[in-house]
């Protein structure tokens, strides 16, 4: 184990992010002093942050860019750790570099200001992209995508991921920072930030009726807690190293949408698939057995999609519509 937390401060980049405040939810919690990065502090859409239990002692929020080096070195001063969360969800391809040259920025500036750790979040989309694999073959740490297929699919949001990954490897090993990268599947559950991140919205378009019919795909996720307290296991446990899947179910679309129906039956969420006359595309597996082994417990699938819809009614993104009697 590292030093008690009560005695070690991080940093924590895209802290006013989905993902982002619940790692700084977690660590506040666990006694950490806590910096966080934001392009504007100020932003109302950080004022969560400041409502955190702690926070008022043991957060502080700094203007950075992971774009801008400089930015970053007084924010990283001084840290023990650094935890890059910040990255552009999005599947524009000018994106692409903006992932990599922020992660080659945070490495760098870390090393600069002699941080020893760096936990690196980077996404399944970097693992499981790859139609040459055996479907019956069980991914774990050792798989990646494969980048020339994402390129011809136009999966630049995997694309960037792994190559960001890969980059963050290269510059921690030569710069000799101890580098572990957390690999979370499509993030759901209880968001605390106001404004609506990719993964949420992707479940409020099933919610409010403007998703008509759903792909026939299968996706794995994972609830945003389980995935900050991922990010906290692995810093904490000195001999952790390299990459952690942190993936929790893996479900068809059509079982993500039943579960959704299911439990807010009032919600008028598609039934339709729009290619229902392929054969039905079999859920893959993953192997968790590293972040487990850490003590990993996931949080079920279907209290994770409650939460989501319960948060997206709280935050006002979908319309609280009254249940629907039986009789």
């Amino acid at each position: 184990m590292l030093g008690a937390a009560t005695e070690q401060l991080v940093c924590v980049t895209g802290a006013g992010g989905f993902i982002g405040s619940w790692l700084v939810k977690e660590l506040l919690h666990r006694g950490y002093a806590v910096r966080g990065t934001a392009r504007d502090p100020d932003d109302c859409k950080n004022a969560h942050l400041h409502a955190l239990d702690g926070a008022e002692e043991r957060l502080s929020l700094y203007r950075a860019d992971v774009l801008d080096y400089k930015s970053l070195r007084p924010a990283f001063s001084l840290c023990d750790g650094v935890f890059h969360v910040a990255s552009p969800v999005s599947n524009d391809p000018e994106l692409v570099q903006v992932a990599i040259e922020g992660t080659k920025n945070v490495i760098n500036a870390a090393a600069d200001m002699g941080v020893q750790r760096v936990v690196f979040t980077s996404s399944y989309g970097a693992v499981h992209m790859n139609p040459k694999r055996n479907p019956n073959q069980i991914l774990d740490e050792s798989c990646w995508s494969d980048l020339e297929y994402c390129k011809e699919t136009q999966n630049w949001y995997c694309y960037a991921k792994a190559v960001a990954e890969k980059t963050a490897v290269e510059e921690a090993s030569k710069r000799g920072v101890q580098l572990i990268i957390v690999v979370p599947a499509v993030t759901i559950g209880r968001m605390l930030q106001s404004t609506l991140n990719a993964s949420l919205y992707g479940v409020a378009t099933y919610m409010n009726g403007t998703k008509k019919a759903y792909p026939n795909a299968v996706a794995a996720y994972v609830d945003v807690q389980d995935v900050a307290l991922a990010h906290v296991l692995v810093y904490q446990d000195q001999n952790a190293h390299g990459r952690y899947l942190c993936i929790g179910d893996v479900l068809h679309r059509s079982k993500f949408v039943q579960m959704l129906r299911g439990l807010f039956p009032q919600y008028p969420v598609t039934a339709k698939c729009e290619n229902d006359s392929t054969p039905m595309v079999k859920p893959y597996k993953f192997s968790v057995r590293r972040l487990r082994a850490l003590g990993m417990k996931f949080t079920p699938f279907k209290e994770s999609a409650y939460n989501t819809v319960i948060s997206l009614q709280e935050n006002g993104h979908i319309p609280i519509l009254p249940h629907k009697s039986a009789l």
